[in-house]
């Protein structure tokens, strides 16, 4: 018997629970990108770079092809720009939530104090 699909998902979202790797993948949403150009875009060690650039290759959500000695990245499919729109979504509804309800409390912290 495989994997339960929750537990697959879950080790999915494991995968891309690092900012760099979050980073990389906003990168290649926009297009192929060699490692130099990640490398000038994101701050980090190339050897950090590397190694989050492998553990996203095995796991199937980017290709690499060689152009030359030039190592190109890219998504291996639109579904993951679809989940990082997805999130950017979700985020901006729970912020906006937060500001609310935070604008709640003020008011109510104000009413209180002027009785």
């Amino acid at each position: 018997m495989g994997v339960p699909l929750y537990e697959a998902k879950a080790e999915f979202f494991r995968m891309l629970g690092h900012p760099v790797r979050i980073r990389v993948l906003e990168l290649l949403s926009q297009g192929p990108m060699p490692v130099r150009d990640l490398l000038a875009e994101i701050e980090v060690e190339a050897s950090n770079l590397s190694q989050q650039l492998t553990v996203m290759r095995r796991s199937g959500i980017v290709t690499a092809t060689r152009d030359g000695s030039t190592m190109v990245y890219a998504l291996a499919g639109p579904d993951v720009s679809d989940l990082l729109q997805a999130a950017r979504r979700i985020l901006t509804e729970l912020i906006t939530g937060r500001e609310e309800l935070l604008a709640e409390l003020r008011q109510a912290t104000t009413a209180a104090q002027a009785r």
